[in-house]
């Protein structure tokens, strides 16, 4: 089993930014990559951003190119987004993703092991 744990959401005015990270624990595989995915209100999940564990690898929506960035960090088995310029649009439940094959994807069903999520609310 793998466990992911989010932190770092809240409240920020649009314009602001957010880090939010996502501790990694449990099984490892030998090459796995991660996820970050949203889903607002009355929203379908959407993909966010994805980064593949141990190569340098990343994936990133149109929606959020150039304002988020994906990266991990091996040696705290976290993963991190960054988020700059956020728009009230960005409001919505943030979750990481893990997946056991080491190529970075947008599809929710290839991920095999989820975190709770964290808030994320840009005020306008």
């Amino acid at each position: 089993q793998v466990q992911l744990v989010e932190s770092g959401g809240g409240l920020v005015q649009a314009g602001g930014s957010l880090r939010l990270s996502c501790l990694v624990s449990g099984r490892a595989f030998s090459s796995y990559s991660m996820g970050w995915f949203r889903q607002a209100p009355g929203k379908e999940r959407e993909f966010v951003a994805a980064v593949s564990w141990r190569v340098d690898s990343t994936l990133y929506a149109d929606s959020v190119k150039g304002r988020f960035t994906i990266s991990r960090d091996l040696g705290k088995n976290t993963v991190y987004l960054q988020m700059n310029s956020l728009k009230p649009e960005d409001t919505a439940v943030y979750s990481c993703a893990a997946r056991g094959a080491w190529r970075p994807v947008s599809l929710s069903s290839e991920y095999h092991y989820w975190g709770q999520g964290t808030q994320v609310t840009v005020s306008s």
